[in-house]
């Protein structure tokens, strides 16, 4: 009868929800198999996902669909991302839930007894303090234009409201919490019945009165820390703003663009390249310098805008021109860029601030040619000249065997706008809508 699906339509409600308002700290109760944490996740404006089910072991079967993918780890974000999953009951206090953006309970109040929705709403309300709640529940009115359904939809609901006593719930909620609520649904009715017998799925946004924007004031702070919630999972998504993962991503980067930039002068020297690099030769000491002038980066297509000043050097001290062929080993032990031993070896010398200038990543990264310099000072995979201007790439002449270039394709930004849908099982979706 609907599409999408129903269950669908109420994801969809909630993330919609979620695009608007931007919540940083998001709970679904009753998650079971985290469908809805699933989607979720990929919408980075949340830094807490938290999850609460009764059920652990339906959660534990499921929580694999919240681990971190591999576009995660290759291509980290500035967004801080913390999923937590708990066992426990909605109708228990737990401290650890307190003071949230967004409260969702999807289907769920149909499934406790009326005493239980009682206590559930004390504890969301009137303890939790979020600044907004979602609530969606089966508007009992529309049952009749569901084909085959005798009784109610699920075998374990315990009622099914119609719009007034859902309205009439909700009402006592705010007069007693604070709360104002708006009331709407998902599931439409056929033509001319929508305003007769409401929405399939009816739905209450309450929101708490007083609180201003971005500011989320706990009620009742002298209230007691219960911790009644069984932790099963959790974890943090790689994040830019974590110094290890943005010294990794920052390295990586660095590597592959010098080894670019010298495979780029390599060309030119052998008179294979496209003419972007000029060559000029030093009169003495056997020294070769590049000068850019307007080279184009294949990727980005954007012009580098700065000179490859002294591109190749001879690591350590000057050679002379019998001395070309020998190779030699530089090490650079500190920060202070001591020279621990040199043993003739030519290598290429790409400086940081052309580095800095061709790959808008790095400039992101890093913001400025001195933090780059500073960041990688103690990265034992990156040498540094001397005064630490430049990196230093092994040397390779024309015919030698060469290193495989780092795959580095940046992959394409899906948006992340839809996760995948997995099949739902009988112990979360109302037996009606198995069959629609």
């Amino acid at each position: 009868m609907f599409s999408p699906p129903l269950h669908r339509q109420r994801h969809q409600f909630v993330i919609d929800f979620v695009k608007r308002n931007k919540p940083k700290k998001v709970v679904d109760l009753g998650c079971s198999e985290c469908s809805l944490l699933q989607k979720l996740k990929f919408h980075r404006e949340v830094e807490l996902l938290v999850g609460v089910d009764i059920n652990g072991t339906t959660v534990k079967k499921k929580m694999h669909r919240l681990v971190p993918i591999s576009t995660d780890y290759l291509q980290p974000s500035y967004d801080q991302l913390r999923i937590e999953l708990y066992q426990g009951s909605v109708t228990q206090k737990d401290a650890r839930l307190r003071g949230f953006d967004l409260v969702t309970s999807i289907e769920l109040i149909e499934h406790l007894t009326l005493a239980d929705v009682k206590s559930f709403s004390e504890v969301v309300f009137g303890y939790m303090t979020p600044v907004a709640v979602i609530v969606s529940t089966p508007n009992s009115e529309f049952n009749p234009l569901l084909p085959g359904l005798v009784g109610f939809r699920h075998s374990d609901h315990k009622f099914e409201w119609t719009r007034a006593e859902f309205r009439s719930w909700a009402l006592k909620v705010c007069l007693e919490f604070g709360y104002e609520v708006e009331f709407t649904g998902v599931g439409q009715a056929p033509s001319g019945q929508q305003e007769g017998v409401g929405f399939c799925s009816q739905i209450g946004v309450f929101r708490r009165r007083g609180v201003r924007d971005g500011c989320n004031m706990v009620l009742g702070d002298n209230a007691e820390d219960v911790f009644s919630y069984t932790l099963l999972y959790s974890i943090n998504f790689p994040s830019l703003r974590d110094n290890n993962t943005l010294r990794k991503v920052l390295v990586s980067e660095v590597l592959y663009w010098a080894e670019k930039l010298k495979s780029g002068w390599m060309e030119e020297r052998t008179g294979e390249g496209s003419g972007a690099y000029s060559l000029c030769q030093t009169a003495a000491g056997g020294e070769g310098c590049v000068s850019e002038q307007s080279m184009e980066m294949e990727e980005k297509q954007t012009a580098c805008g700065a000179e490859m000043r002294s591109l190749v050097v001879q690591c350590g001290r000057s050679v002379s021109e019998d001395q070309e062929e020998e190779e030699e080993d530089v090490f650079w032990k500190n920060s202070q860029r001591q020279q621990d031993s040199c043993t003739l070896r030519r290598c290429v010398s790409v400086p940081l601030d052309v580095l800095w200038s061709c790959c808008p990543k790095i400039s992101a990264l890093t913001g400025s040619v001195c933090n780059l310099r500073h960041l990688l000072l103690d990265e034992p995979e990156v040498k540094l000249s001397q005064d630490g201007a430049a990196v230093l790439v092994n040397y390779q002449e024309q015919g030698t065997d060469l290193e495989e270039e780092e795959d580095h394709n940046d992959l394409e930004d899906s948006g992340y706008a839809e996760a995948r849908q997995d099949s739902h099982t009988a112990e979360q979706e109302e037996n009606w809508e198995a069959n629609v």
